[in-house]
């Protein structure tokens, strides 16, 4: 991690045809001693690093699955003490060979640093979006849970990345800040279930005919807790013929607090998007389907932690609950209703064994459910193995 502002992911996506020559040429890359590759001497300016993550789910009335979900690779080079690169090259659910439901090998970070002072840096190139907490900080071992947060997938739709520039930095006592233009996401892709998430361009021949901002404030000047609030606004309605405007913003403010073996967390994040009437007619005469998106989208929760054993030669052992609210049809356009199994909350418990400090163990039970008499929300019992290195 580096100055506060967590190894971020943002994401181009490749096709089946380039996917050989960019691993051949990223392993080709690296040394052939592999204790040059493994251990970099002290003087090198280039770095490996990574993390992993293996996830069982057993949601009701399914069979199990098992899914290698993400293996990271991080990639950083210090040009000068002034200028860092850093970069982040994702491949999930193992492969990459088809369309949606197959995996993906995604450019999640890449950016240049400019680190001027402590109060003002400028960094541009691919950029994690500084909304909410798991979107800058999602390794495994840092988080409770086998899957994010359903605040943090609907809502804010991690991992949510773009290209982009901005500056950031710390100023006064305890205060940092981050803040980015980036490139819009796409209203065209917008739907009742999942807000804005498939609206993410990703980096991919984005357009940027009107930019969006985003930025975050934290405040850690209190010992042990750590504040948060963030906004994201942009026009996204830039794909439809004629042109109209379909503003979004997004708000979020957060919470974390650590003491000895305690650490509570809470999340309050909304979306707002304009138009959103205009909106549904526009898809519904391109796909002839409607998509009764809404025009406020809202989710929150509570979550507290103790490490019930720490220090221990066996390593380390926390449980959590956590409380979920997320309603992707909060609000509606005039005219519309909304969809009840779009409104849901989920109770979540479990725990974490930690071997070592970057090896997490992880197991959780899923207690969801919607306010829709028809459709069912089925619980889940999970297992994760995740690791950074």
């Amino acid at each position: 991690m580096f100055d506060g502002d967590v190894l971020s992911t943002q994401n181009f996506t490749f096709g089946n045809r380039g996917l050989l020559p960019l691993v051949l040429g990223l392993l080709l890359s690296f040394p052939a001693d592999s204790s040059a590759q493994n251990t970099p001497g002290p003087t090198s300016p280039t770095a490996l690093s990574g993390y992993m993550e293996v996830h069982y789910t057993n949601a009701e009335l399914e069979d199990g699955q098992l899914d290698f979900h993400r293996f990271i690779l991080l990639i950083t080079h210090q040009f000068s003490d002034r200028i860092r690169f850093v970069s982040e090259l994702e491949l999930e659910h193992a492969l990459v060979a088809g369309l949606e439901e197959a995996g993906e090998l995604e450019l999640e970070q890449a950016y240049l640093d400019f680190l001027l002072s402590r109060s003002f840096n400028v960094r541009a190139g691919m950029l994690l979006m500084p909304v909410g907490i798991i979107n800058e900080r999602h390794e495994p071992p840092v988080f409770y849970g086998v899957e994010r947060p359903l605040v943090e997938t609907v809502i804010i739709p991690t991992t949510w990345f773009e290209p982009g520039v901005g500056i950031h930095g710390e100023v006064g006592r305890g205060w940092r800040y981050r803040a980015y233009v980036t490139s819009p996401l796409n209203a065209a892709r917008f739907s009742a279930e999942e807000g804005v998430r498939d609206g993410r361009q990703k980096g991919s021949r984005t357009n940027v005919g009107k930019a969006a901002a985003t930025g975050r404030v934290e405040y850690v000047g209190v010992r042990g807790l750590t504040t948060g609030a963030s906004f994201w606004a942009g026009s996204t309605g830039f794909e439809f013929r004629p042109r109209f405007d379909v503003p979004v913003r997004v708000v979020e403010a957060d919470a974390r607090y650590a003491r000895a073996r305690f650490e509570g967390r809470a999340q309050v994040a909304q979306v707002t998007i304009a138009g959103a009437g205009d909106l549904n007619d526009a898809i519904a005469r391109t796909t002839g389907v409607n998509p009764n998106i809404a025009r406020t989208l809202r989710g929150s929760y509570l979550e507290a932690s103790y490490r019930v054993v720490s220090g221990a030669r066996f390593g380390d052992v926390g449980t959590f609950v956590r409380y979920e609210n997320v309603d992707t049809q909060f609000r509606m356009p005039a005219g519309y209703l909304p969809l009840q199994e779009f409104d849901r909350d989920a109770w979540v418990v479990g725990a974490t064994y930690w071997p070592e400090p970057d090896i997490a163990v992880k197991f959780d039970y899923v207690h969801q459910r919607n306010r829709s008499a028809i459709v069912p929300a089925p619980h889940s019992f999970n297992i994760g193995l995740g690791w950074w290195f």
